[in-house]
């Protein structure tokens, strides 16, 4: 019999075998423990994406106005489609050309634009007071002569889209008496009614105009007694330097034919229309903006017409002469190329003087300051 002490140890052994041989895992080896790898480095941070460029443009008149403001909007979409997010813009319209344009082109500033226009003559003193207190802001002037250093100024040449609808008008005349409704008698207005008058004058000698002021870029309800005033006058043919379609609707109205202005304004009147002398902001803005954001914007002048794609006769009536339409395609062919000038003399003044001597050519500075009306105009230059 063995001794109780004794079992009792040997009990103890046999648990201690047991426990070993299970530590040892019935032959089974133990797997190593693999070092711990050093971390990978960690990527670096994206580029941040640059804050889109704010752009923003005052307008004169209504977006809707179908002519002026409305080819200047067409210039501002064409530039987000251009540059996508690269860019913000924003409007104001039917700005007035008073101190009151001086505030909004201020607070177009504050609210972190970088770019602004201002697409009408009368915001050229105001835009010049806030461009220099904002040195860092670039600001572009329509149709203006003074710059800063941060200021710019920017034009189409719409006499060239005048010359060529006066061609046709001196076709398309049974009265040989032409009317124009004049906006703000500035150069380019006076500029833009002779060069009319030399157009038609170019196919028919016998042309006279007659021309009536209204004193605003925009007022359809004066635009509209202005045309009627010169159909009563013997005008069977209407022209305009205004910004709405009143002019060519009132004289569908009344029987006679008419131009659109800046736009397209064939479908106000299908039967009255003759054609639609148009500007195309979008290349000049597009260009604008491209400076800005690629670091290469600096002050200056720039006047673009038919060669750079600004300036252009459209939607040409089916009742115009097919010589006359050849005419036209050879007019633009010939300002794209240089080979055609308007302006180029001789070219008399309402006192039968030369303004520009036989074969003399006129530089932009002469177009600039042009002040007086050319012969076969009638009436004074207000002011003048």
């Amino acid at each position: 019999m063995i001794d109780p002490t004794k079992r009792s140890l040997l009990q103890v052994a046999a648990v201690s075998a047991l426990a070993s041989a299970a530590l040892l895992g019935c032959g089974k080896k133990e797997e190593p423990v693999a070092a711990a790898s050093a971390p990978a480095p960690a990527a670096a941070p994206a580029p941040a994406k640059p804050e889109p460029l704010k752009v923003a443009f005052a307008y004169v008149g209504p977006v809707g106005d179908g002519g002026w403001t409305f080819a200047h909007d067409n210039g501002r979409k064409a530039v987000e489609k251009e540059f996508g997010d690269k860019v913000v813009t924003s409007f104001v319209e039917s700005v007035p050309e008073s101190a009151d344009a001086e505030r909004v082109i201020r607070d177009m500033a504050s609210q972190g634009n970088k770019l602004i226009f201002g697409t009408t003559f009368g915001y050229m003193e105001p835009m010049l007071k806030v461009a220099a207190d904002m040195p860092d802001v670039k600001f572009e002037h329509g149709t203006g002569y003074k710059t800063a250093p941060n200021m710019r100024t920017y034009d189409s040449r719409t006499y060239e889209g005048a010359y060529m609808a006066g061609v046709i008008a001196g076709a398309m005349t049974k009265s040989n008496t032409l009317g124009v409704v004049g906006s703000i008698p500035i150069p380019e207005v006076i500029r833009n009614i002779n060069s009319f008058t030399l157009g038609a004058q170019s196919v028919n000698p016998k042309i006279k105009t007659k021309v009536v002021w209204v004193g605003e870029w925009f007022n359809p309800p004066k635009e509209t007694e202005a045309a009627t005033s010169l159909i009563n006058g013997g005008a069977d043919v209407l022209f305009q330097n205004t910004d709405s379609s009143a002019v060519l609707q009132t004289a569908g109205k009344m029987g006679k034919r008419a131009f659109g202005w800046d736009s397209d304004m064939s479908a106000y009147d299908p039967k009255a229309h003759l054609g639609s002398a148009v500007i195309n902001w979008g290349p000049y803005y597009i260009k604008a903006v491209g400076d800005a954001l690629n670091g290469t914007w600096s002050t200056g002048a720039s006047w673009w017409g038919v060669k750079e794609g600004a300036i252009d006769l459209v939607s040409i009536a089916e009742d115009v002469p097919a010589d006359i339409k050849t005419k036209i395609d050879g007019i633009k062919a010939g300002l794209k190329d240089g080979s055609f000038v308007i302006w180029k003399g001789p070219i008399k003044g309402q006192d039968g003087k030369d303004v520009l001597a036989k074969d003399a050519v006129a530089d932009d500075a002469f177009l600039g300051g042009i002040k007086f009306y050319v012969k076969g105009v009638e009436g004074k230059v207000p002011g003048g």
